[in-house]
């Protein structure tokens, strides 16, 4: 399954060495990614690979929230098809 997460906060170092060290621990891969910052926010986007790994959406989830906490973000995951169905007309 493939997934998408969003990622949005105030700039400081170490964003993308946090989120990606969760996302290696839960055994997602990271195939896309784009950042930009906006003025002092830091937005980021990830497509995520799940297939044949141990971790589910939930479980990804859940430690998406403790990387949110530890870093003051705001961080959403879903699965790939919700994502596109939420942005087709």
């Amino acid at each position: 399954m493939k997934a998408i997460m969003t990622v949005t906060g105030l700039d400081h170092t170490g964003i993308i060495a946090a989120v990606a060290t969760a996302c290696a621990a839960q055994k997602a891969n990271i195939t896309n990614v784009s950042q930009t910052l906006m003025g002092s926010y830091f937005t980021m986007i990830m497509q995520l690979e799940l297939d044949d790994i141990p971790t589910s959406l939930t479980n990804l989830q859940e430690a998406m929230h403790t990387v949110e906490q530890a870093q003051n973000l705001e961080i959403r995951v879903q699965a790939e098809a919700i994502f596109n169905a939420m942005h087709t007309l």
